[in-house]
Protein backbone atom coordinates (compact mmCIF):
# COMPACT_ATOMS: atom_id res chain seq x y z
CA UNK A 1 0.00 0.00 0.00
CA UNK A 2 2.88 2.38 0.79
CA UNK A 3 4.40 1.71 -2.61
CA UNK A 4 1.08 2.47 -4.32
CA UNK A 5 0.78 5.77 -2.44
CA UNK A 6 4.34 6.75 -3.40
CA UNK A 7 3.63 6.02 -7.06
CA UNK A 8 0.45 8.10 -6.95
CA UNK A 9 2.16 11.06 -5.26
CA UNK A 10 4.94 11.06 -7.86
CA UNK A 11 2.51 10.69 -10.75
CA UNK A 12 0.21 13.44 -9.54
CA UNK A 13 3.15 15.84 -9.18
CA UNK A 14 4.41 15.12 -12.70
CA UNK A 15 1.16 14.61 -14.55
CA UNK A 16 -2.43 15.76 -14.43
CA UNK A 17 -5.41 15.04 -12.19
CA UNK A 18 -8.61 15.60 -14.09
CA UNK A 19 -12.24 14.65 -14.32
CA UNK A 20 -14.17 14.52 -17.58
CA UNK A 21 -17.36 16.49 -17.14
CA UNK A 22 -19.16 17.32 -20.34
CA UNK A 23 -22.85 16.37 -19.96
CA UNK A 24 -25.82 16.49 -17.59
CA UNK A 25 -29.24 14.92 -17.01
CA UNK A 26 -32.30 16.84 -15.90
CA UNK A 27 -36.01 16.23 -15.60
CA UNK A 28 -39.12 16.25 -13.42
CA UNK A 29 -40.24 13.57 -10.96
CA UNK A 30 -44.03 13.17 -10.88
CA UNK A 31 -46.58 10.70 -9.61
CA UNK A 32 -49.23 9.01 -11.76
CA UNK A 33 -51.50 12.06 -11.37
CA UNK A 34 -48.78 14.31 -12.90
CA UNK A 35 -48.18 15.99 -9.53
CA UNK A 36 -44.62 16.91 -8.55
CA UNK A 37 -42.84 14.55 -6.17
CA UNK A 38 -40.44 16.40 -3.87
CA UNK A 39 -37.57 14.79 -1.99
CA UNK A 40 -37.07 11.89 -4.41
CA UNK A 41 -33.51 10.58 -4.58
CA UNK A 42 -32.19 10.50 -8.15
CA UNK A 43 -29.06 8.39 -8.65
CA UNK A 44 -27.11 8.09 -11.92
CA UNK A 45 -24.53 5.30 -12.16
CA UNK A 46 -21.99 5.20 -14.97
CA UNK A 47 -21.90 1.52 -15.80
CA UNK A 48 -18.33 1.52 -17.14
CA UNK A 49 -16.78 2.93 -13.98
CA UNK A 50 -19.42 2.39 -11.29
CA UNK A 51 -19.27 6.10 -10.49
CA UNK A 52 -22.45 7.36 -8.79
CA UNK A 53 -23.91 10.88 -8.80
CA UNK A 54 -27.00 11.72 -6.75
CA UNK A 55 -29.46 14.60 -6.51
CA UNK A 56 -32.78 15.30 -4.78
CA UNK A 57 -35.87 16.55 -6.55
CA UNK A 58 -37.07 19.96 -5.43
CA UNK A 59 -40.51 21.14 -4.40
CA UNK A 60 -41.46 21.38 -8.07
CA UNK A 61 -40.14 17.87 -8.73
CA UNK A 62 -37.20 19.14 -10.78
CA UNK A 63 -33.81 17.48 -10.51
CA UNK A 64 -30.47 18.20 -12.21
CA UNK A 65 -27.36 16.02 -12.35
CA UNK A 66 -24.49 18.17 -13.62
CA UNK A 67 -20.88 17.54 -14.61
CA UNK A 68 -21.34 13.97 -15.81
CA UNK A 69 -18.65 12.18 -17.83
CA UNK A 70 -19.80 10.76 -21.15
CA UNK A 71 -20.76 7.11 -21.42
CA UNK A 72 -23.55 4.65 -20.53
CA UNK A 73 -25.68 5.26 -17.43
CA UNK A 74 -28.27 3.64 -15.20
CA UNK A 75 -30.80 6.05 -13.66
CA UNK A 76 -32.55 5.11 -10.41
CA UNK A 77 -35.24 7.21 -8.67
CA UNK A 78 -36.66 6.27 -5.28
CA UNK A 79 -38.87 7.74 -2.55
CA UNK A 80 -40.68 6.14 0.36
CA UNK A 81 -44.24 5.23 -0.60
CA UNK A 82 -43.39 4.74 -4.28
CA UNK A 83 -41.94 1.90 -6.30
CA UNK A 84 -38.34 2.38 -7.40
CA UNK A 85 -37.93 3.63 -10.97
CA UNK A 86 -34.95 2.20 -12.88
CA UNK A 87 -33.99 3.22 -16.42
CA UNK A 88 -31.05 1.66 -18.27
CA UNK A 89 -29.59 2.09 -21.73
CA UNK A 90 -28.93 5.81 -21.23
CA UNK A 91 -25.86 6.93 -23.20
CA UNK A 92 -24.59 10.47 -22.62
CA UNK A 93 -22.63 12.04 -25.46
CA UNK A 94 -20.29 15.00 -25.32
CA UNK A 95 -22.03 18.33 -24.57
CA UNK A 96 -25.41 16.59 -24.24
CA UNK A 97 -28.16 17.75 -21.90
CA UNK A 98 -31.09 15.31 -22.16
CA UNK A 99 -34.34 15.67 -20.26
CA UNK A 100 -35.54 12.46 -18.61
CA UNK A 101 -38.89 12.84 -16.84
CA UNK A 102 -39.82 10.17 -14.31
CA UNK A 103 -43.27 8.94 -13.34
CA UNK A 104 -43.40 7.17 -9.96
CA UNK A 105 -46.05 4.63 -9.10
CA UNK A 106 -47.49 4.29 -5.60
CA UNK A 107 -46.27 1.07 -4.01
CA UNK A 108 -43.57 -0.56 -1.93
CA UNK A 109 -40.02 0.73 -2.35
CA UNK A 110 -38.83 -2.85 -2.84
CA UNK A 111 -40.76 -3.01 -6.13
CA UNK A 112 -39.08 -1.77 -9.30
CA UNK A 113 -40.31 -0.29 -12.55
CA UNK A 114 -37.69 -1.16 -15.17
CA UNK A 115 -37.40 0.96 -18.33
CA UNK A 116 -35.08 0.36 -21.28
CA UNK A 117 -33.97 3.58 -23.03
CA UNK A 118 -32.64 2.43 -26.37
CA UNK A 119 -34.02 5.36 -28.34
CA UNK A 120 -32.10 8.61 -28.75
CA UNK A 121 -32.56 10.99 -25.82
CA UNK A 122 -34.34 14.25 -26.60
CA UNK A 123 -32.85 17.61 -25.66
CA UNK A 124 -35.63 20.17 -25.42
CA UNK A 125 -33.73 23.18 -24.04
CA UNK A 126 -30.86 23.57 -26.50
CA UNK A 127 -31.58 26.07 -29.30
CA UNK A 128 -28.68 25.04 -31.53
CA UNK A 129 -28.28 22.15 -33.94
CA UNK A 130 -25.36 19.78 -34.07
CA UNK A 131 -23.93 16.37 -34.73
CA UNK A 132 -21.74 14.02 -32.71
CA UNK A 133 -18.83 12.19 -34.36
CA UNK A 134 -18.71 9.09 -32.18
CA UNK A 135 -15.73 6.88 -31.38
CA UNK A 136 -16.51 4.20 -33.97
CA UNK A 137 -16.19 6.65 -36.86
CA UNK A 138 -13.12 8.29 -35.34
CA UNK A 139 -11.29 4.97 -35.09
CA UNK A 140 -12.52 3.16 -38.20
CA UNK A 141 -12.72 5.84 -40.92
CA UNK A 142 -9.56 6.23 -43.03
CA UNK A 143 -7.58 9.35 -42.21
CA UNK A 144 -4.60 10.71 -44.12
CA UNK A 145 -2.00 11.22 -41.41
CA UNK A 146 -4.54 10.21 -38.72
CA UNK A 147 -5.54 13.85 -38.25
CA UNK A 148 -8.91 13.77 -36.45
CA UNK A 149 -9.48 17.40 -37.40
CA UNK A 150 -10.44 16.23 -40.91
CA UNK A 151 -13.53 14.49 -39.48
CA UNK A 152 -15.12 17.81 -38.49
CA UNK A 153 -16.34 18.04 -42.08
CA UNK A 154 -18.62 15.03 -41.46
CA UNK A 155 -20.87 17.28 -39.38
CA UNK A 156 -22.53 18.47 -42.60
CA UNK A 157 -22.39 22.25 -42.35
CA UNK A 158 -18.63 22.37 -41.77
CA UNK A 159 -16.36 23.08 -44.73
CA UNK A 160 -12.57 23.65 -44.91
CA UNK A 161 -11.50 27.25 -45.55
CA UNK A 162 -7.76 26.82 -46.00
CA UNK A 163 -4.76 25.83 -43.92
CA UNK A 164 -3.43 27.58 -40.86
CA UNK A 165 -0.72 30.23 -41.01
CA UNK A 166 2.73 28.78 -41.74
CA UNK A 167 5.04 29.01 -38.75
CA UNK A 168 2.29 30.08 -36.35
CA UNK A 169 -0.42 27.43 -36.56
CA UNK A 170 -0.22 23.91 -35.21
CA UNK A 171 1.06 21.48 -37.90
CA UNK A 172 -1.92 20.02 -39.73
CA UNK A 173 -4.31 22.70 -38.46
CA UNK A 174 -7.12 23.72 -40.77
CA UNK A 175 -9.43 26.71 -40.81
CA UNK A 176 -13.08 25.64 -40.64
CA UNK A 177 -16.24 27.55 -41.51
CA UNK A 178 -19.48 26.17 -40.07
CA UNK A 179 -22.88 27.01 -41.56
CA UNK A 180 -21.40 29.95 -43.45
CA UNK A 181 -20.05 31.52 -40.27
CA UNK A 182 -16.77 33.38 -39.88
CA UNK A 183 -13.67 31.22 -39.89
CA UNK A 184 -12.47 32.80 -36.65
CA UNK A 185 -15.88 32.29 -35.04
CA UNK A 186 -15.44 28.65 -34.03
CA UNK A 187 -14.89 27.78 -30.36
CA UNK A 188 -12.90 24.63 -29.61
CA UNK A 189 -12.99 22.85 -26.27
CA UNK A 190 -11.28 19.71 -25.02
CA UNK A 191 -12.60 18.06 -21.87
CA UNK A 192 -14.47 21.28 -21.09
CA UNK A 193 -11.41 23.59 -21.35
CA UNK A 194 -10.91 26.24 -24.03
CA UNK A 195 -8.73 24.86 -26.83
CA UNK A 196 -8.35 27.67 -29.41
CA UNK A 197 -5.03 28.77 -30.85
CA UNK A 198 -5.20 32.52 -30.08
CA UNK A 199 -3.02 33.44 -33.09
CA UNK A 200 -5.32 32.36 -35.92
CA UNK A 201 -8.44 30.90 -34.21
CA UNK A 202 -7.64 27.35 -35.32
CA UNK A 203 -7.68 24.47 -32.88
CA UNK A 204 -4.82 23.28 -30.77
CA UNK A 205 -3.81 19.72 -31.75
CA UNK A 206 -6.65 17.24 -31.40
CA UNK A 207 -5.69 13.96 -29.71
CA UNK A 208 -4.97 11.18 -32.17
CA UNK A 209 -7.85 8.77 -32.93
CA UNK A 210 -6.99 6.14 -30.30
CA UNK A 211 -6.98 8.76 -27.52
CA UNK A 212 -10.15 10.67 -28.49
CA UNK A 213 -13.58 9.47 -27.36
CA UNK A 214 -15.84 11.70 -29.46
CA UNK A 215 -16.59 15.30 -30.37
CA UNK A 216 -19.66 17.39 -31.18
CA UNK A 217 -20.12 20.23 -33.67
CA UNK A 218 -22.89 22.73 -32.80
CA UNK A 219 -24.04 25.83 -34.64
CA UNK A 220 -27.05 28.14 -35.07
CA UNK A 221 -28.32 29.62 -31.79
CA UNK A 222 -25.67 28.57 -29.29
CA UNK A 223 -26.07 28.32 -25.54
CA UNK A 224 -24.60 30.87 -23.13
CA UNK A 225 -21.76 28.46 -22.42
CA UNK A 226 -20.67 28.64 -26.07
CA UNK A 227 -21.72 32.21 -26.72
CA UNK A 228 -18.30 33.84 -27.05
CA UNK A 229 -17.93 32.58 -30.65
CA UNK A 230 -20.66 33.29 -33.18
CA UNK A 231 -20.00 30.57 -35.76
CA UNK A 232 -19.95 27.25 -33.96
CA UNK A 233 -18.74 25.28 -30.96
CA UNK A 234 -16.72 22.07 -31.24
CA UNK A 235 -16.52 20.12 -27.99
CA UNK A 236 -14.19 17.12 -27.81
CA UNK A 237 -13.58 14.67 -25.00
CA UNK A 238 -10.68 12.28 -24.50
CA UNK A 239 -10.95 8.65 -23.48
CA UNK A 240 -10.73 7.69 -19.82
CA UNK A 241 -10.05 4.61 -17.78
CA UNK A 242 -12.82 2.22 -16.71
CA UNK A 243 -13.18 -0.74 -14.37
CA UNK A 244 -11.71 -2.99 -17.08
CA UNK A 245 -8.19 -2.71 -18.44
CA UNK A 246 -8.12 -1.75 -22.12
CA UNK A 247 -5.23 -0.87 -24.38
CA UNK A 248 -3.88 -1.12 -27.90
CA UNK A 249 -0.64 -0.88 -29.85
CA UNK A 250 -0.37 0.29 -33.44
CA UNK A 251 2.06 1.15 -36.21
CA UNK A 252 1.32 2.53 -39.66
CA UNK A 253 4.07 2.26 -42.26
CA UNK A 254 4.65 4.09 -45.55
CA UNK A 255 7.84 3.15 -47.36
CA UNK A 256 8.98 3.90 -50.89
CA UNK A 257 10.43 0.39 -51.21
CA UNK A 258 6.86 -0.93 -51.19
CA UNK A 259 5.62 1.47 -53.85
CA UNK A 260 5.80 1.34 -57.63
CA UNK A 261 7.69 4.11 -59.41
CA UNK A 262 5.57 6.97 -60.63
CA UNK A 263 5.36 6.77 -64.43
CA UNK A 264 6.72 10.31 -64.86
CA UNK A 265 9.39 10.06 -62.14
CA UNK A 266 13.04 9.25 -62.84
CA UNK A 267 13.26 7.02 -59.77
CA UNK A 268 11.14 5.50 -57.05
CA UNK A 269 10.28 7.74 -54.10
CA UNK A 270 12.33 7.41 -50.93
CA UNK A 271 9.68 8.21 -48.34
CA UNK A 272 10.01 6.40 -45.01
CA UNK A 273 7.19 7.25 -42.59
CA UNK A 274 6.49 5.40 -39.35
CA UNK A 275 3.54 6.30 -37.14
CA UNK A 276 3.35 4.22 -33.98
CA UNK A 277 2.10 4.29 -30.41
CA UNK A 278 -0.47 2.87 -28.03
CA UNK A 279 -2.97 3.49 -25.24
CA UNK A 280 -3.64 1.96 -21.85
CA UNK A 281 -6.45 2.61 -19.39
CA UNK A 282 -7.93 0.86 -16.38
CA UNK A 283 -8.73 1.03 -12.68
CA UNK A 284 -6.37 1.84 -9.85
CA UNK A 285 -9.17 1.49 -7.31
CA UNK A 286 -12.38 0.00 -8.66
CA UNK A 287 -15.29 2.46 -8.86
CA UNK A 288 -13.05 5.22 -7.46
CA UNK A 289 -9.81 5.98 -9.28
CA UNK A 290 -8.94 5.38 -12.94
CA UNK A 291 -5.93 5.96 -15.14
CA UNK A 292 -5.50 6.50 -18.88
CA UNK A 293 -2.47 7.34 -21.00
CA UNK A 294 -1.71 7.44 -24.73
CA UNK A 295 1.25 8.11 -27.02
CA UNK A 296 1.83 8.50 -30.74
CA UNK A 297 5.10 9.13 -32.55
CA UNK A 298 5.58 10.05 -36.22
CA UNK A 299 9.02 9.77 -37.87
CA UNK A 300 9.44 10.89 -41.48
CA UNK A 301 12.54 10.55 -43.65
CA UNK A 302 12.75 11.48 -47.34
CA UNK A 303 15.54 12.36 -49.78
CA UNK A 304 15.61 15.90 -51.15
CA UNK A 305 12.83 16.91 -53.51
CA UNK A 306 14.47 18.56 -56.54
CA UNK A 307 13.84 22.29 -56.90
CA UNK A 308 15.15 24.55 -59.68
CA UNK A 309 16.65 28.00 -59.20
CA UNK A 310 18.94 30.34 -61.17
CA UNK A 311 22.24 31.88 -60.04
CA UNK A 312 24.80 34.14 -61.80
CA UNK A 313 27.22 32.29 -64.05
CA UNK A 314 30.93 33.24 -64.37
CA UNK A 315 30.06 34.88 -67.71
CA UNK A 316 27.40 37.04 -66.06
CA UNK A 317 29.79 38.06 -63.29
CA UNK A 318 32.23 39.09 -66.00
CA UNK A 319 29.53 41.29 -67.54
CA UNK A 320 28.66 38.99 -70.46
CA UNK A 321 24.89 38.26 -70.59
CA UNK A 322 24.86 36.94 -74.16
CA UNK A 323 24.13 33.31 -73.27
CA UNK A 324 21.61 34.27 -70.63
CA UNK A 325 19.69 36.44 -73.11
CA UNK A 326 19.73 33.82 -75.89
CA UNK A 327 16.79 31.74 -77.12
CA UNK A 328 18.26 28.69 -75.38
CA UNK A 329 17.65 30.25 -71.97
CA UNK A 330 14.36 32.05 -72.71
CA UNK A 331 11.23 30.30 -73.87
CA UNK A 332 9.93 33.60 -75.22
CA UNK A 333 12.88 34.06 -77.57
CA UNK A 334 15.95 36.26 -77.70
CA UNK A 335 16.03 39.23 -75.34
CA UNK A 336 18.31 42.27 -75.25
CA UNK A 337 19.35 44.50 -72.41
CA UNK A 338 18.07 48.07 -72.81
CA UNK A 339 20.31 51.09 -73.48
CA UNK A 340 22.93 52.07 -72.54
CA UNK A 341 24.01 48.40 -72.53
CA UNK A 342 25.19 47.22 -75.96
CA UNK A 343 25.30 43.58 -77.15
CA UNK A 344 24.10 42.40 -73.74
CA UNK A 345 27.35 43.50 -72.11
CA UNK A 346 27.53 45.19 -68.69
CA UNK A 347 30.65 46.67 -67.12
CA UNK A 348 31.49 44.67 -63.97
CA UNK A 349 32.42 47.97 -62.32
CA UNK A 350 28.69 48.74 -62.11
CA UNK A 351 27.90 45.66 -60.02
CA UNK A 352 27.13 46.07 -56.35
CA UNK A 353 30.00 44.90 -54.17
CA UNK A 354 27.50 43.51 -51.64
CA UNK A 355 25.72 41.55 -54.38
CA UNK A 356 29.04 40.14 -55.59
CA UNK A 357 29.88 39.04 -52.05
CA UNK A 358 26.56 37.18 -51.84
CA UNK A 359 27.06 35.64 -55.29
CA UNK A 360 30.41 34.23 -54.24
CA UNK A 361 28.63 31.96 -51.75
CA UNK A 362 26.09 30.60 -54.23
CA UNK A 363 26.48 27.13 -55.78
CA UNK A 364 27.98 26.81 -59.26
CA UNK A 365 25.55 26.90 -62.18
CA UNK A 366 24.90 23.65 -64.03
CA UNK A 367 24.63 25.34 -67.47
CA UNK A 368 25.09 28.63 -69.26
CA UNK A 369 21.61 29.74 -68.21
CA UNK A 370 22.54 29.68 -64.51
CA UNK A 371 20.30 26.75 -63.60
CA UNK A 372 20.92 24.92 -60.29
CA UNK A 373 19.03 21.98 -58.80
CA UNK A 374 18.81 21.79 -55.02
CA UNK A 375 16.77 20.26 -52.21
CA UNK A 376 16.81 19.62 -48.48
CA UNK A 377 16.43 16.18 -46.97
CA UNK A 378 13.18 15.82 -45.04
CA UNK A 379 13.79 14.81 -41.42
CA UNK A 380 10.73 15.16 -39.19
CA UNK A 381 10.04 13.81 -35.70
CA UNK A 382 6.63 14.53 -34.17
CA UNK A 383 5.41 13.20 -30.85
CA UNK A 384 1.91 13.48 -29.45
CA UNK A 385 0.90 12.17 -26.06
CA UNK A 386 -1.89 12.26 -23.56
CA UNK A 387 -0.07 12.27 -20.25
CA UNK A 388 -1.24 9.77 -17.68
CA UNK A 389 -4.55 11.16 -16.47
CA UNK A 390 -6.17 10.19 -13.22
CA UNK A 391 -9.95 10.34 -13.06
CA UNK A 392 -11.39 10.48 -9.55
CA UNK A 393 -15.04 9.67 -8.87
Amino acid sequence: MKNLCAVLVFALNALSLWAQSTAQIQGIVQDQSALAVAGAEVKATQTDTGAVRTAMSGADGVYVLTSLPVGPYRLEVSRPGFTTYVQTGIVLQVASNPTIDVSLKVGAASEQLQVEANAALVETDRPGIGAVIENQRIVELPLNGRNVFDLIQLAGAAVPAGAGSAGASIPGAQIISVAGGQTFGVAYRLDGAEYNNPYDATSMPFPFPDALQEFKVETSALTAQNGEHSGAAINAVTKSGTNVYHGDLFEYLRNGDLNARNFFAASRDTLKRNQYGGTLGGPIQKNKLFIFGAYQGTRTRQDPISSIAFVPTPQMLAGNFTAFASRDCNSGGQINLPAPFVNNQVSPALFSKAALAVASNLPAAADACGRVIFGARVVSNMYQRRDLQFQVE
